[in-house]
């Protein structure tokens, strides 16, 4: 596996440096934080990668230039690893910390793995126009302050009559029982915090405007709907506790300093949220995928061979 950074980044940035276009990461850089999504990768990979609601699983034939755009810290890379052997995969992203992470997440899971591991920011990407057959956006338009432009220009890198998919939730989707103002209450610190750095918790609703006003054609977003009760444990514990209310709780100092609540008020909302994953307690939560084709007819690839279609 090969590690690059792009021209133009400076080769260490500290944890969380982001261009000025990227919202600050609210979910923070810590070991716990990649733990979380890893659980939540885990736990929702059949739900989100596998078909459903007539959209075709997550898979890319073998030989296919895949990229995936701000990969993290390989959470996904190993489900599109898993479910597409032999692609020829490109992942980037903005922090040279997520990327080691990733490199040393693939390396356990894979061996043997060929992917190319390149810090670049999205919005600048350093590939010739068309490079890549298949872009994979996971969990990244709702960190940026214009997630239409980043997507816009995204086309540059995908070849005419390639596809785009795209994943994101949608905290307005929480539903719970027992139901809480606390816990509501909580959520929405959260949501207003991210708001606050630039980014949107509440995207998901968004998908389909947006890769369309994009330009995108063939669009198609349908709804990934997470439901755990007792007779689903590991979803209780996978995404309810470690994923969803993992999430929340760690935005509780930041929302305490930002005078949105009191710590008495938070912890008692987050006690609740943790009452939904006991005896007689409910979660549900949707998470939208979208799929888009970028129009146009396949050209002839950089390199001078004709594209190829995959």
């Amino acid at each position: 596996m090969e590690t690059a950074t792009a021209p133009g980044l400076p080769s260490g940035p500290a944890p969380g440096q982001t261009p000025g276009h990227v919202s600050g990461y609210v979910h923070g850089y810590s070991a716990h934080e990649s733990r979380r999504l890893g659980d939540q990768a885990d736990t929702l990979a059949a739900l989100l990668h596998g078909p459903a609601g007539g959209q075709p699983g997550t898979a890319y034939p073998p030989g296919a230039r895949v990229l995936e755009v701000g990969c993290g810290v390989g959470a996904q890379t190993v489900h599109l690893l898993e479910s597409s052997p032999g692609v020829d995969l490109t992942a980037v992203d903005v922090s040279a910390v997520s990327l080691a992470q990733a490199r040393e997440r693939v390396s356990a899971r894979f061996p043997g793995a060929r992917v190319r591991w390149l810090r670049a920011d999205l919005h600048d990407l350093p590939f010739p126009g068309g490079a890549f057959d298949h872009l994979f956006v996971c969990f990244v338009l709702e960190h940026l302050r214009d997630p239409a432009a980043a997507l816009a220009g995204l086309r540059r890198v995908l070849r005419p009559g390639g596809t785009l998919t795209v994943i994101e939730g949608d905290h307005g989707s929480a539903f719970f029982h027992p139901d809480s103002a606390a816990a509501r209450a909580a959520i929405g610190h959260q949501v207003r915090l991210q708001a606050a750095a630039g980014g949107d918790a509440l995207i998901g609703r968004r998908l389909h405007p947006l890769l369309t006003a994009a330009g995108y054609r063939q669009v198609e977003v349908r709804p990934r709907t997470v439901y755990a009760d007792q007779s689903r444990p590991a979803l209780v514990e996978g995404f309810t506790r470690n994923t969803f209310t993992a999430m929340v709780r760690a935005v509780r100092d930041d929302a305490v300093a930002a005078g949105l609540t009191t710590a008495e008020e938070f912890d008692r909302g987050i006690a609740d949220l943790e009452r939904t994953a006991a005896d007689g307690g409910t979660f549900h939560y949707t998470f939208f995928k979208g799929t888009a084709v970028n129009p146009g007819e396949p050209r002839e690839r950089p390199d001078g061979e004709p594209a190829r279609r995959a």
